[in-house]
């Protein structure tokens, strides 16, 4: 709420009938800093008041009360103004208002609704002549994501990166640049026009004569890959499928996920609806092109290897298109490719991405973009605060002039005799009711027992055939995953939400000496926990021998599939995930309870990629014995944290045997030798490129191997790890070979599986 004090002047003329002169003060405002004056009286309703300039000219014309007639102020700031009488600017206050002094008698407000100002037009220019790598803006305004490089022989953003792929087949990439550009006005919904212009080349002879391919790939080289988008996309992280996809969309992409692209495309899909493999098309939110452009009938071959020249042009009052396609060095040719209306407001947030995508699938090709400008022009409206006026608020103060009339006081007898029939009525009122009360019987009549409505979002026992209802009879597409506990599917409740059910198998639960009995108590007391970093439990269901979780839905669906799949994420990104995995792991040990099933597929995002541990594991493989786990299972959860924020680092899973070294093949055994070797740098992610804080990587590293520590050896408490992930606390010395042996916790049964357990040989 903004406070604007209004001074004003009792005004004692017959004239203006009991009225008020106010005068207030603005800055800033387009024409100068003047002063404003605003004068009401009783012929007017108190919210025509209207701020008058300094010159005496009045706001509204008699006669000609509309809104047009109000002169337009962009206020940008308001100020309390003390204003002597003397120097009122308006020239009509004079003797005849009899005024007798200036007193503060009414605060107006002006809420912080908004109404629409001026319209200002918010223009994002940006320009790369070409992508030389001796130029510091290329490598800082530029993020290049999965297979993409900038190739200092071209000087252009070459995708796939033919440096360190072996096999070009099936990659995707992305280039984009690194900030945001705003593209829509959220208040109106209205886009942004733009315009951008690109040189590109479709190479297939290059891939000929670098890679020398065996079987029907090398054969088929020659004959294209998949093609270039250009692509506006809502966040800098995600990288699309290889193939037909063009690197658009991938299977984490939900129908949230909304990309808006103009594809290049060099390859026949028929089952998208492509007419050939020489076409440009418009993809809104699907890779299945809304509208088609056959370029041939222009003239123009994609991948004959010449360099190309490509104009995008969106006109935003008009919802219309235009691209244009020519060649290097000469004019586009005087009628577009395609023109058309096209609304891309229904695509569009306030913030996206503009860049570059591409791909290849069995065949071979290599995208070059050899220069890049874009330019967009959004409004805005200034946002002013909305006129509300005093009626309601006015703060009465003596304000009468001399000789007015006055109220008189309440006579003092009347406020006696008032006081007198009040203590009567409550005497009268407690003689009668004391004597019903003697008169009744004395059985006590006990109210009806009424069971109290629990709160939707409580968590509850469901039936197997509300379970199976939500999630459509366990159906196939409803599998979100699956591990060897058992399976996740998609549900969604009659109430409309959207959940994600646990079902155990009966093979894990009869493997681990369980009954449901015993998981069912660890199920209840977790889904009573409430923390920002845990996914809430909606209930359980142990009924007719199954027995299933029932948790929140999480949009973005588990870590495994950003940190794995084609896409990379920052480190930004990265670091918060392990924060947040840490604070939910520390809560749960602060409440003597324990995950027992910390890994990447645990952790699931939501649509702000705040990271939350779910799949909880309720019982701990290999543990023996309910007392044995109580004791370990905490020390377990420290362990498979330190394995995890290994994974996190290096972007890959903890064992992986298709690695061509041996000592590669498990992650931690891996961490540990190059620490030996003081090569801690060799363990992080190299998509993630320059972009890591190196500093901070390797802190996060230590902290991870010191996890992996055996329990009377240094391994920290998930308290110590919270509190060395926030601060720059000093890390305690890490031993300076690999211990001879890493358990999660101080037992030799059944925990070996998936860990660097065994002695060095």
């Amino acid at each position: 709420m903004r406070i604007f004090l209004v001074w004003c002047l009792p005004c004692g003329s017959h004239l203006c009938r009991r009225s008020w002169i106010c005068t207030a003060h603005v800055t800033e405002s387009r024409i100068g800093n003047p002063q404003l004056t605003a004068r009401h009286d009783t012929t007017q309703p108190l919210s025509s008041f209207r701020l008058e300039l300094g010159n005496g000219r009045s706001g509204l014309i008699p006669g000609r009360r509309t809104e047009t007639d109000v002169p337009t102020l962009d206020v940008s700031r308001t100020t309390i103004h003390h204003t002597p009488t003397g120097n009122m600017p308006h020239n009509k206050v004079d003797n005849e208002h009899m005024i007798r002094g200036n007193h503060p008698v009414a605060i107006c407000s002006w809420t912080k609704k908004k109404v629409a100002g001026p319209v200002v037009n918010v223009t994002k220019h940006l320009s790369f002549p070409d992508f030389s790598l001796d130029n510091p803006r290329t490598v800082h305004d530029l993020r290049l994501l999965g297979s993409a490089k900038l190739s200092k022989e071209k000087s252009a953003v070459q995708i796939p990166d033919v440096s360190k792929a072996i096999d070009l087949r099936h990659l995707a990439g992305r280039a984009l640049y690194s900030f945001p550009v705003r593209l829509l006005d959220p208040a109106t919904g209205t886009p942004a026009s733009f315009e951008t212009t690109f040189d590109f080349q479709l190479n297939d002879s290059f891939v000929a004569d670098s890679k020398n391919h065996t079987g029907s790939a090398g054969t088929e080289s020659s004959h294209g890959g998949s093609g270039l988008t250009f692509i506006i996309v809502p966040d800098e992280f995600t990288v699309g499928r290889s193939g037909p996809w063009l690197g658009m969309l991938n299977d984490a992409c939900d129908e949230e996920y909304k990309a808006v692209a103009v594809e290049f495309d060099t390859r026949c899909n028929p089952e998208f609806g492509d007419p050939n493999d020489n076409h440009v098309g418009i993809n809104l939110g699907s890779i299945v092109s809304t509208r088609i452009i056959n370029v041939s009938d222009i003239g123009v071959s994609l991948k004959d290897g010449s360099i190309h020249r490509a104009r995008i042009r969106y006109d935003s009052p008009k919802r219309w298109i235009e691209i244009h396609l020519g060649s290097e060095g000469q004019e586009f040719f005087s009628a577009p490719a395609f023109s058309g209306f096209l609304d891309l407001s229904p695509y569009l947030k306030e913030y996206m991405f503009v860049g570059f995508s591409a791909s290849t699938g069995n065949l071979t090709q290599i995208h070059n973009i050899l220069s890049w400008n874009f330019t967009s022009t959004s409004q805005a409206f200034l946002r002013i605060p909305s006129e509300e006026t005093c009626q309601g608020k006015i703060i009465l103060g003596n304000t009468e002039t001399p000789g007015g009339p006055r109220r008189e006081p309440i006579s003092n007898f009347l406020i006696f005799a008032a006081a007198v029939v009040l203590a009567l009525a409550v005497l009268v009122s407690l003689y009668y009711n004391s004597k019903r009360r003697g008169d009744k019987p004395s059985t006590i009549i006990l109210p009806e027992n009424i069971q109290r409505p629990r709160p939707p979002n409580k968590p509850r026992s469901f039936t197997v055939n509300e379970v199976s209802c939500a999630t459509h009879g366990f159906g196939e597409y409803e599998v979100l995953g699956s591990d060897y506990r058992g399976s996740f599917y998609r549900g969604k409740l009659p109430n409309g939400c959207q959940v994600a059910v646990k079902r155990f198998s009966t093979h894990f639960l009869n493997s681990n000496g369980s009954d449901g009995r015993r998981i069912l108590k660890d199920i209840c007391t977790i889904s009573r926990m409430r923390h920002p970093n845990l996914v809430p439990i909606r209930g359980w269901c142990h009924d007719k021998g199954e027995l299933m979780v029932i948790y929140d839905f999480f949009p973005n669906g588990s870590l495994d599939k950003w940190l794995f799949g084609a896409g990379v994420l920052p480190w930004t990104r990265r670091f918060k995930v392990i924060k947040d995995a840490a604070e939910a792991l520390n809560f749960l040990h602060s409440k003597k309870l324990a995950h027992k099933n910390m890994k990447t597929t645990s952790v699931l995002l939501d649509v702000t990629f705040r990271a939350a541990l779910g799949d909880f594991g309720f019982v701990l493989s290999g543990s023996g014995s309910r007392k044995f786990e109580s004791a370990v299972s905490q020390a377990a959860d420290v362990f498979e944290f330190g394995v995890f924020a290994l994974e996190v680092i290096a972007g890959r899973r903890r064992s992986d045997l298709e690695m061509e070294e041996e000592e590669e093949k498990d992650l931690l055994n891996f961490a540990w030798r190059l620490h030996e070797r003081n090569e801690k740098v060799k363990v992080f992610d190299s998509r993630m490129g320059s972009l890591v804080n190196l500093e901070q990587a390797i802190r996060v590293l230590e902290i991870g191997l010191l996890c992996t520590l055996n329990e009377s050896k240094g391994r920290p408490s998930m308290e110590e790890v919270v509190d060395l992930l926030a601060t720059d606390r000093p890390i305690p010395e890490l031993p300076l070979s690999r211990p001879v042996a890493l358990f999660p916790y101080s037992s030799t049964t059944g925990l070996c599986a998936g860990y660097s357990c065994a002695p060095f040989q």
